[in-house]
């Protein structure tokens, strides 16, 4: 789960939790529909219709890595949503987790957590009726984060300390994008400030990288004082919270799109790009995966089903970067 503030890093545009057996026509496709990237007949891939989504790779690859750009979620995107058996924490629940939190700051943090995520993921509200209460649950949580005297310091040690999790093919997804000079967008209802460590640890956070997200706000002496606004959660990551950074206007040539997702919420993400000529829309369907397939393929291009990899988005990506 859980301000939006847009960090670059460098010239491309560069930097800053999500939540703190197939119906008819949804089938995986058949073999050879896009012979160019054989990982779309991977097992966890469904998509509802195949040629039109071999036909949006065809045309991306026609327009090239100059006219491309990354839009994608972090937490259980990125990162992988399960490891060992386990739920991978989020770059919430890795301050939530860590040794900086009182025991009842945790227990308090957890309570929520029990609270609003079946909220968050419930395929039978609307994401209007949604937002108010994601809102409600983010605030909570970072004024429950404000009272425990998080030090700036601490945050390499707390993300070392964590076992978070990139999925499996993040270093060639980062790098293949860095050696093209595709921008990078990481769009995230998390915490910027942890998701920028992680990838700093990872040795990924390469210049064509720009991450909104929300940011800490640390007092003269290094100590968590309250998040920077506009706050961003899983069900407003659109243009509200882009208003002033004129990212995408700075990228108005790149009109080629693949976006990266976990939840109904990151559709939107790439809503502030002023011409869009095709989009390719990738998401990972991490739980509840069977009540949750029919609205994820209706709104996905491709929807990845407890696929803790990077591979389906790095065929693609080798497919339209490489030269032929």
């Amino acid at each position: 789960m859980a301000g939006g503030e847009l960090r670059e890093r460098g010239p491309a545009g560069a930097g800053g939790h999500r939540s703190p057996g197939s119906p008819a026509g949804a089938r995986a496709p058949q073999r050879g529909f896009c012979p160019q990237v054989p990982e779309l007949e991977n097992a966890t891939v469904r998509i509802r219709h195949p040629e039109r989504a071999a036909g949006i790779i065809r045309s991306l690859k026609e327009q090239g890595a100059s006219r491309l750009q990354v839009i994608s979620d972090f937490d259980m995107t990125l990162s992988r949503f399960g490891c060992n058996g386990r739920r991978c924490p989020t770059s919430h629940n890795i301050l939530n987790d860590s040794r900086v939190i009182s025991e009842d700051g945790r227990k308090k943090l957890k309570d929520l957590l029990h609270y609003y995520y079946p909220i968050e993921i419930d395929p039978n509200r609307t994401m209007e009726e949604k937002g108010p209460l994601m809102v409600e649950w983010w605030s909570r949580v970072h004024e429950l984060l404000t009272q425990q005297n998080i030090r700036k310091g601490d945050i390499a040690q707390i993300v070392r300390e964590s076992g978070v999790m990139l999925r499996d093919g993040f270093k060639e997804l980062f790098d293949q994008l860095h050696k093209y000079s595709v921008p990078l967008l990481i769009f995230s209802a998390g915490v910027g400030d942890v998701l920028e460590e992680i990838l700093r640890q990872a040795s990924v956070f390469h210049a064509n990288i720009s991450v909104v997200s929300n940011y800490m706000d640390f007092d003269g002496d290094g100590v968590l004082r309250r998040f920077k606004g506009p706050l961003i959660h899983t069900y407003n990551k659109n243009n509200s919270v882009l208003q002033g950074t004129e990212y995408f206007q700075q990228l108005s040539t790149r009109t080629s799109i693949i976006l990266l997702g976990d939840s109904l919420g990151d559709l939107t993400m790439a809503d502030g790009v002023p011409s869009v000529e095709n989009i390719l829309k990738i998401g990972f369907l991490n739980d509840k995966v069977e009540e949750r397939r029919g609205k994820y393929l209706d709104a996905y291009d491709i929807v990845l089903e407890r696929d803790e990899t990077l591979d389906v988005a790095n065929g693609i990506l080798r497919y339209i970067l490489t030269e032929t």
